[in-house]
């Protein structure tokens, strides 16, 4: 599987729980401008209305040489394609405390589109400053031991 976008924002700032594959209802233009790059996914969350689940903050900027007679709009809700039995589960897990669906990346599938939805719960401020100490740390043990294995034992 190809990545198109990622939102690693989202795993920043949200405590992962389960992960969701769905299909994403897309226009042509749309398809043309995620090809050449023009998405982005940061800003964007997922809500349930009516029993179907929108993706909203998903940004896929036209093409400068996008049809005349089309009008293109970057913002635009889109809809996601999940079976009705997931949906449901999802709605039952997202109506319990904390618990929200996050977009974690876009990427192509057996020449399809597809979004990796996260079933998440928000990080407290403590929890993301221990993950960027985890991080640095992590960072300083890579270093040490390039260090320790360019110098070598003295013998």
């Amino acid at each position: 599987m190809s990545a198109i976008a990622e939102n690693k924002k989202a795993l920043f700032n949200y405590q992962i729980e389960e992960r969701y594959e769905a299909g994403i209802v897309l226009l042509g233009w749309e398809i043309k401008a995620i090809r050449s790059g023009q998405v982005q996914l940061t800003d964007g969350y997922v809500v349930i209305k009516d029993g179907e689940l929108s993706l909203i903050g998903l940004r896929i900027n036209p093409l400068r040489s996008a049809s005349t007679h089309v009008n293109p709009i970057a913002d635009r809700i889109r809809k996601l394609l999940m079976h009705r039995a997931e949906i449901r589960r999802l709605i039952g897990k997202v109506e319990q405390k904390g618990f929200t669906l996050v977009p974690l990346k876009l990427y192509y599938k057996g020449g399809r589109v597809k979004v990796e939805l996260a079933l998440a719960k928000g990080k407290a401020e403590h929890d993301k400053r221990n993950t960027i100490k985890d991080r640095e740390w992590e960072r300083e043990k890579g270093r040490l031991m390039r260090s320790k294995i360019s110098s070598g034992p003295k013998e």
